[in-house]
């Protein structure tokens, strides 16, 4: 598996997509059997994966199948849900006591896990022992937003890898420089991203968006990166992100050819089952057989750019779809389905922040 690249694949199905995904990437060759291998989903509360807020169940039995199938039984699911959070509860709302049951792994409370303390980033931190000691650590984190770091995904999930009293630390010292710290001193094997129905704007989910999304990758920063720009974030605006690119952790450079889709599959986007906070959005949007990552793409960039806030700034609806493909019009264009609009944010999907895109000429008179 290629270090630099990302790959991904859009499915609606999270188990049998994971592992198609994990088939295709070449992720195989980062493990033996025999190893010791533990997954670290995002449990940071008692919710299930369809709030947004959590690991899909699916998809770490996906990973958990792909795992056994080449000779690796020795596996443990790890996490310490966030400070007041109750993570023999999350197992249970989750579904993943039935994953325990069904699989035969371990489940391991972080936060009745002893620690170490270690150096990394000029920053001493206490860190739970056990992602430390495994011979291969898998990073499942949900794609979502945030409402004080704007969004987490890689990067942000291995919070759950330290106790308590040191999380409330890390918010006492500034978080984002802390957290980058902290994936130098952990360096997870795999990232699985589960951008199947991230929460628009809150960690505590409630405002699902259906993007049918798994990204996998070995670089927390790149993998971080492609997901911002999906949001319609600027990767900079992220702070953790950035401080974890000048530490050395990786790249946030997304050159041509690191973006590697599998498959050609387009799952259709339900406009009508957007939750209420996100409802007021799509009427701004035009939408034509758009699919789902490009669709959600675009709520996430109108809830994030400051049109989220003055929509009334825009003169004509977006366009989006397959439907527009091939037609010429004027007014905005989101996506290369609907490249002949004056103005056109390109991409399949687009990434990148709304506003600025909105802002350039129009490609033509």
């Amino acid at each position: 598996m290629h270090p630099d690249k990302i790959f991904l694949t859009c499915e609606s199905d999270g188990f049998e997509g994971t592992r198609r995904l994990l088939e295709a990437s070449g992720a195989a060759e980062i493990f033996k059997p025999g190893m010791k291998v533990a997954l670290k989903p995002n449990l940071v509360l008692a919710k299930p994966a369809s709030s947004g807020a959590t690991t899909s169940p699916e998809v770490v039995a996906g990973t958990i199948e792909f795992l056994k199938d080449r000779g690796v039984t020795d596996i443990t699911i790890m996490e310490g849900a966030w400070v007041g959070g109750n993570t023999e509860q999350a197992w249970k709302v989750c579904g993943y006591r039935e994953l325990e049951k069904k699989y035969g792994v371990r489940l391991l409370d972080l936060k009745k896990d002893k620690t170490r303390h270690v150096s990394a980033g000029g920053i001493k931190i206490e860190i739970c022992a056990s992602p430390l000691e495994c011979d291969r650590l898998i990073n499942l984190p949900v794609l979502k937003g945030h409402c004080q770091t704007i969004m987490t995904c890689a990067l942000k999930n291995l919070k759950g890898c330290i106790p308590d009293s040191e999380k409330r630390r890390f918010h006492s010292i500034g978080l984002h420089r802390p957290i980058a710290a902290l994936n130098l001193a952990i360096r997870p094997d795999l990232i699985i991203a589960d951008a199947m129905r991230g929460d628009l704007s809150f960690e505590e989910g409630g405002n699902p968006i259906e993007m049918n999304l798994l990204i996998t990758g070995r670089d927390p920063v790149k993998v971080d990166s492609y997901g911002a720009s999906l949001m319609g974030i600027s990767p900079p605006e992220v702070e953790h992100l950035r401080f974890a690119e000048e530490m050395g952790v990786g790249s946030s450079e997304l050159r041509s050819g690191d973006i590697v889709r599998i498959g050609d599959r387009q799952i259709p986007a339900r406009a009508n089952a957007l939750p209420g906070g996100a409802r007021h959005l799509a009427q701004y949007i035009e939408e034509r057989g758009a699919c789902s990552i490009c669709y959600a793409g675009l709520i996430h960039a109108l809830y994030r750019s400051e049109w989220g806030v003055k929509l009334g700034g825009l003169k004509s609806k977006i366009h989006i779809g397959q439907g527009y493909r091939n037609l010429r019009g004027q007014g905005i264009g989101y996506g290369d389905c609907a490249g002949g609009f004056d103005t056109v944010i390109p991409g399949c999907p687009p990434r990148g922040a709304l506003p600025s895109a909105i802002a350039r000429p129009p490609r033509r008179p």
